[in-house]
């Protein structure tokens, strides 16, 4: 039988040493030795083979931003969303698309193949949604692209959000969105969680909510996005990132509300990176960790995935498009140490994420697309410890992005690289 690409001598996260066929833009064989001809063979010999990197949370409209029109000097998330607030004016279509493409390209380099994206839908022009859809159409050779309709504002707080987020999804945006703690009034958060699930439900969408993004225990509508999946028959379809409240909330209530979260089949988005910088800034000592339940919600088996959030923009002065700094924040936050929470923690950066949002396509397993990453590591938990570097990255079928490999023993956790947008240009 012949491939057009062969990745031989691989290590899956499981340990198997195998061979993996490419004919196409599908895995067409997984077996310890593969003997057909190939039109190009990649050597992975003793490297970490592993499904794509995928990041369920993220702005795109507002990455590569940094310092524009100025630096958040409190780092905390109200100044951020004052200072997007600012920036918003001063955006132009061409900016927001050479940014998210630039990002894009890095992306790739680091073996990030799917993104879930929020795009704010509080600027009436409706400027980053209509540039961000051309990017999608531009990366589909080699990203999946999801977009969220983001009333950054709030859903009532901001006069024209509620028409603008109906524009948004007729325009072609994927996914409804929303951020109940951001309206004037707890009662106007509750409300929009019951009228932006029923816009979804209507439209056979899914819903992913910013949700309780606050060091506050009363903020609690996580408890109606629950109700409402329920209500609404939305199961497996809802998710609510962020969560960080509960971090704050008595155990007595947390005991309540988990159960409720894993009936309804609501995911768990929590953003390491972001949520340990940006909350917890009114505390002085004791200070809280900033970071949601995930060892408890993971005990309930709830479907908890981790996020990038940021990169470089009113949020955050850093980020690399690199998953695994993700997993590795997460792993520290959460106290997930053990040798089965760390490969819990690489699953959920790659199969989990992916599962969260509704990728069924990606996963190493036959008749799947042949999107995969081999990495300068021999198992999930050396890949965390050095962030591995990405010795080859396969979109679709075809190598998008490669490095030579470094000897170990002087490795040091690598930068990105830079990739040609030539197999972009040419999709």
């Amino acid at each position: 039988m012949s491939f057009d690409l062969i990745v031989k001598g691989g290590v899956l996260p499981d340990g198997r040493t195998v061979d993996i066929g490419i004919s196409g833009e599908a895995i067409a064989a997984i077996e310890p030795a593969i003997s057909g001809e190939a039109g190009r063979v990649v050597d992975a010999s003793g490297c970490l083979v592993s499904a794509p990197f995928v990041d369920p949370h993220f702005h795109m409209d507002a990455t590569l931003s940094y310092g524009i029109p100025r630096i958040n000097v409190s780092g905390t998330l109200l100044e951020g969303i004052a200072l997007w607030g600012e920036l918003k004016p001063l955006l132009t279509h061409e900016a927001v698309k050479e940014r998210a493409l630039a990002y894009c390209d890095w992306a790739v380099s680091m073996g990030l193949l799917a993104i879930r994206t929020h795009v704010d839908v509080c600027d009436d022009r409706l400027l980053a949604v209509e540039a961000l859809l051309e990017v999608k159409k531009e990366i589909a050779p080699y990203i999946d692209l999801q977009l969220v309709a983001f009333p950054q504002d709030g859903l009532y707080r901001s006069p024209t959000a509620r028409e603008n987020t109906i524009r948004a999804l007729d325009l072609g945006v994927d996914i409804v969105g929303g951020i109940p703690h951001f309206e004037r009034t707890m009662a106007d958060g509750t409300r929009s969680v019951t009228e932006l699930c029923e816009i979804a439900a209507k439209r056979g969408l899914m819903v992913d909510m910013h949700c309780d993004e606050t060091d506050d225990p009363n903020s609690r509508h996580i408890e109606q996005l629950a109700y409402e999946t329920e209500r609404l028959g939305l199961q497996g379809r809802v998710a609510g990132s962020h969560l960080t409240s509960m971090h704050s909330m008595d155990n007595y209530y947390v005991s309540k509300l988990l159960p409720l979260i894993a009936e309804a089949e609501v995911s768990a988005i929590p953003n390491p990176l972001i949520n340990i910088m940006l909350q917890g800034r009114h505390d002085t000592y004791p200070k809280r960790r900033g970071l949601t339940r995930v060892r408890e919600m993971l005990s309930y088996g709830i479907r908890v995935g981790f996020g990038q959030d940021c990169t470089m923009d009113p949020w955050y002065s850093l980020g690399t498009a690199d998953m695994l700094d993700v997993a590795f924040m997460g792993l520290h936050v959460a106290q997930m140490s053990s040798p089965s929470d760390m490969a819990r923690c690489f699953d959920m950066v790659t199969n989990v994420n992916a599962a969260i949002m509704g990728l069924d396509h990606l996963g190493l397993e036959v008749g799947k697309r042949a999107s995969l990453v081999v990495l300068d590591a021999n198992d999930p938990f050396e890949a965390l410890r050095l962030r591995a570097d990405r010795l080859c990255v396969v979109a679709r079928g075809k190598v998008v992005a490669e490095r030579p490999k470094r000897d170990m023993a002087l490795s040091l956790p690598g930068r990105p690289a830079t990739v040609s947008r030539r197999h972009k240009r040419a999709g």
